[in-house]
């Protein structure tokens, strides 16, 4: 059997930690997402909010993971500058912009009005 096949549990895991140890956009939306539960928890979120909350994280997550393996194989194919690696180093970069802002919107329109509340009520 393909040692890598075996468990990919673990591969899986050691990219996300690689990630995160790497990348500095990573570790900024993880501040971002520890940040997001820490205030869910103190303001109590409903199931609903917490779902979208959680969706959003993944989601941001999971497009990072995505930009950072396109743009280390990119790196790798082509290391010397050219139009099509910055086309798609620069798309899978939006993608992940596209995201973040998706989030943030989420994120703004369930804590904003709660927050309101908790401080003008």
């Amino acid at each position: 059997m393909n040692k890598h096949r075996q468990n990919p549990f673990i591969h899986a895991m050691r990219g996300i930690l690689e990630t995160a140890r790497t990348e500095r956009n990573f570790k900024i939306h993880l501040i971002c997402a520890v940040v997001a539960v820490a205030a869910g928890s103190w303001i109590h979120l409903s199931t609903s909010d917490w779902l979208w909350i959680t969706f959003c994280i993944a989601l941001v997550f999971a497009l990072e993971l995505l930009n950072t393996a396109i743009e280390a194989v990119v790196d790798l194919l082509s290391p010397a500058s050219h139009p099509f690696a910055k086309k798609a180093k620069d798309a899978a970069a939006g993608a992940v912009l596209i995201g973040a802002i998706f989030a943030l919107i989420v994120g703004a329109s369930i804590f904003l009005p709660k927050l309101g509340h908790f401080f003008f009520d």
